[in-house]
């Protein structure tokens, strides 16, 4: 008896040493295949749009200017290298003729993004059914 126990035990510690090891694998894959950030910059953050209209639209002329201010994001800063290097990777897929893919290589990046640090030059609006302090109805 004693010894069944102790196998049962001994399973149920590889099953969960099993599981915690699937577990890291899979965080850490998940974080290594993320695709770069583009940076808070709005101007960036437009031109990508921009980016995926002109694809979505297979509208090259679009596309080089796109790439052009892309070009000048990336010498100015504003534009990580990882992340330009990507999106270059986009515009050279849909040069290639593979349009639908290139759009949806560019949305599967646009999502990835986090707008942690993004400037917005707008204030926030005020909740719906909240009242405005300081004014008063008598």
């Amino acid at each position: 008896m004693a010894t069944d126990s102790r196998r049962r035990e001994r399973f149920a510690w590889v099953v969960l040493a099993a599981v915690a090891l699937v577990t890291c694998g899979a965080v850490a894959y998940s974080y290594l295949s993320r695709p770069p950030q583009m940076g808070p910059s709005e101007a960036v953050f437009e031109t990508v749009d921009a980016l995926y209209t002109a694809v979505r639209n297979r509208d090259e002329k679009r596309v080089t200017e796109c790439e052009t201010r892309f070009a000048a994001y990336r010498a100015g800063g504003e534009l990580p290298a990882a992340a330009a290097d990507t999106l270059a990777a986009v515009v050279r897929q849909a040069r290639g003729g593979s349009w639908d893919a290139a759009a949806e290589r560019l949305y599967r990046f646009m999502l990835a993004q986090r707008r942690d640090g993004a400037t917005d030059s707008h204030p926030p609006r005020p909740a719906a059914g909240k009242a405005k302090v300081g004014k008063t109805r008598p």
